[in-house]
């Protein structure tokens, strides 16, 4: 690699021949480009290194099972991460031919689990950042961020906070096609909820049958019961199903 780089930063022969001493300076710029520059990494510089990421990933894991519930393969993963990172980033640190190498093999990894909520996300890419900062040699830094990371999650959940979410309701009506669902709901919505919105429309039972979606906010967890009961008699005692937004919310 180190040949081929060369070969394409030097001018061809017969072109503009540069002195001797000049051709040993950009040799030597070139070199230290392409080999690195970085000081030797001793085993003592890795183990502390290690141990420093291995401290912060483990303290970053209980933060995040703070009011949570996660898996021990998670929480192993957010403790282990820091330090795999921490691992990779040392020996390319100022180094474009290893950097390259390491951009190659990441390249090939492919992650095929599915999406997890925002609080885990979050954790990942924090503790990847812990990594990167161990790498570079900046362990204050990498300090900072995780006591910056445990202050923000604690006190945001330990603060009061009214939790709307639960409020929030995902409502399936089904009514007779005969049936003109245009504000039929109104007074209804009105009674019961802060906001109400139609998503959806479509037909089920061969077309007999009409299914609304609606996106509700309660006033209030109590009278759920009475606003299910009042749809009932309006639309014939069909189907009417209403669950939380649990799976929609932790996607985002």
């Amino acid at each position: 690699m180190e040949r081929i780089i060369k070969n394409i930063w030097r001018p061809a022969a017969g072109k503009n021949p540069m002195p001797a001493r000049c051709r040993k300076e950009e040799d030597a710029v070139l070199e230290s480009f392409i080999m690195g520059t970085g000081t030797e990494i001793t085993m003592w510089h890795l183990a502390g290194c290690t141990a420093v990421s291995a401290g912060l990933g483990l303290s970053l894991a209980a933060v995040h099972s703070y009011k949570n519930t996660s898996s021990r393969s998670f929480l192993m993963t957010l403790i282990l991460l820091p330090v795999i990172v921490q691992v990779v980033i040392m020996p390319v640190n100022g180094n474009l031919g290893a950097g390259v190498a390491v951009m190659g093999a990441f390249s090939l990894v492919r992650f095929r689990s599915m999406p997890g909520s925002a609080r885990e996300i979050t954790s990942v890419f924090t503790a990847m950042a812990i990594g990167l900062a161990d790498g570079m040699g900046y362990l204050g830094a990498a300090a900072f961020l995780t006591a910056a990371a445990a202050g923000i999650t604690v006190l945001f959940l330990t603060l009061p906070v009214r939790e709307d979410r639960f409020l929030q309701k995902d409502l399936k009506i089904t009514i007779p096609e005969n049936l003109d669902y245009s504000g039929i709901f109104d007074d209804i919505f009105r009674q019961y909820t802060r906001n109400t919105q139609l998503v959806r429309v479509k037909t089920v039972n061969m077309g007999s049958l009409y299914e609304l979606e609606y996106e509700v906010l309660l006033k209030e967890q109590s009278e759920e019961k009475k606003m299910l009961d009042e749809i009932r008699c309006r639309n014939g005692n069909l189907t009417v199903s209403c669950g939380r937004r649990a799976e929609r919310e932790e996607m985002l």
